[in-house]
């Protein structure tokens, strides 16, 4: 059976990944994500009402034209997990493709609520959960099935995806890291990684997330943020001043942490901002989470407004706002604070808690240092980096290797530089460029097998 790559996105930057494989007359497509940061260096941009070839051109979704080169049909578009540089272009380019939406639970309800905010295209896709640990045929053959794994990273709910053809099974490694003391979700599932390692032909070929492979270690777990958290949240108990804490609002298990220091420490949690609003209602609502029942998630503007009067009325003292903003995005919450465009008051002294690393690219960075200048002049005191990656590092990359043991490996989500070292990595393996290791760009297409 003919075995193919496209590698379509995220093979020259972080975002916007896409990738399809196709496995004789069958398709799979794995991701659909926008590049975030192509479209904050706009100002006022409102991508649920541009049109694909626009963001394409923009560079901020996947250039999917390559699809037409491709002999055979999409059977089914599977997002490996929530984040907008995975499913952030699903409501822009799905539709031109027959097939469902394939994913896991947590995952679908959030590319519901993106499909559902789309204003220029009509995405009707079927959508399909399908949990970690199950399978489903692919196509008509017979011989092509395609397995979840379950893997941890910095949102619930995450897998990797595994094509299983008769030549040998292709492992879509995006995004993970091997966490085994998770806080809200069961461990990653390295059993069953190296069971495909060892079954049929093998593993013909890895597709890897190189984000921090060239850093050494182990990415520590979950709970070691946790721990962090808490130290840190403890250390002010005793402070009777304003505490505010920011974190990706996607990393519900982070929030949850949060959340129950907030309450340990004797101050009363509440979510503010809309993502922030999005992510825990939906974790919430399907029960990936036990928040206190009477917790408080507003996203609206106006409502957000109102709880910051009333944390301005009842003291800030007996408050501890979670809120968007720990990239300094222009129009999330903590930067509008900083910018004294809220009814809540920064004293000098106070305390903000950034439970987040900067994503390491110009623009966010720009917009942190800009958000922290501006929270520093009113007088508030910075606790940085409070956090732990969703990504692996060496060691773990290693792990993976020896797991699965793959015939071919591409290296993804990353720009040229941001490779190197993972080619370092895989050739102390035994790998080798242009034989068995691929290091490719947005818009080529791999022939594995012919």
């Amino acid at each position: 059976m003919e075995v193919e790559i496209a590698t379509i996105g995220g093979y020259e930057e972080v975002g916007r990944q896409m990738t399809a494989v196709r496995a004789g007359d069958d398709i799979v497509v794995f991701d659909m994500g926008l590049n975030l940061s192509q479209v904050l260096i706009h100002d006022n941009v409102e991508t649920e009402k541009m049109h694909s070839l626009d963001l394409i051109d923009m560079g901020a979704i996947p250039d999917d034209r390559i699809m037409s080169d491709m002999e055979g049909d999409v059977q089914a578009i599977v997002p490996t997990h929530g984040h907008l540089d995975h499913i952030g272009a699903l409501s822009k380019l799905a539709h031109r493709y027959d097939a469902p939406i394939v994913s896991a639970p947590f995952t679908i309800e959030l590319v519901k609520q993106q499909v559902k905010s789309e204003n220029k295209f009509n995405v009707d896709n079927d959508l399909v959960k399908m949990e970690a640990g199950e399978t489903m045929s692919i196509g008509d053959s017979g011989n092509v099935e395609l397995e979840f794994v379950h893997v941890t990273h910095s949102i619930i709910d995450a897998i990797n995806p595994v094509l299983h053809t008769p030549e040998g099974a292709v492992v879509y490694g995006l995004d993970k890291r091997m966490d085994h003391s998770p806080v809200l979700e069961d461990p990653i599932d390295m059993e069953r990684f190296r069971e495909i390692g060892r079954e049929g032909n093998g593993v013909l070929c890895y597709i890897e997330d190189c984000t921090n492979a060239g850093r050494k270690g182990r990415t520590p777990s979950e709970s070691h943020a946790r721990n962090h958290v808490k130290d840190t949240l403890m250390s002010m108990e005793d402070y009777d001043g304003g505490i505010v804490a920011t974190t990706f609002s996607s990393h519900v298990s982070r929030v949850s942490s949060l959340v129950e220091f907030a309450q340990e420490m004797g101050r009363e949690p509440v979510l503010l901002g809309r993502s922030m609003e999005k992510y825990s209602g939906t974790a919430e609502r399907l029960d990936f989470v036990d928040f206190p029942d009477d917790l408080g998630m507003y996203g609206h503007r106006k409502s957000v407004d109102r709880t910051f009067k009333r944390i301005m009325q009842e003291g800030k003292e007996n408050y501890l706002p979670i809120v968007t903003g720990h990239q300094g995005e222009p129009r999330a919450m903590l930067t509008r604070m900083g910018r004294g465009e809220t009814p809540y008051e920064l004293d000098d002294g106070d305390k903000v808690v950034f439970s987040a690393r900067v994503i390491p690219e110009p623009t966010n960075e720009g917009q942190r240092y800009q958000s922290e200048r501006l929270l520093k002049m009113q007088g508030a005191r910075i606790y940085d980096d409070i956090h732990v990656s969703g990504h692996l590092r060496e060691e773990g990359h290693y792990e993976m290797l020896d797991a699965l043991e793959p015939q071919h490996v591409i290296p993804a989500h990353q720009d040229m530089k941001g490779f190197a070292p993972y080619v370092d990595l895989a050739r102390r393996k035994g790998y080798k460029l242009g034989r068995d290791l691929h290091v490719t760009e947005n818009g080529n297409m791999i022939q594995l097998t012919e």
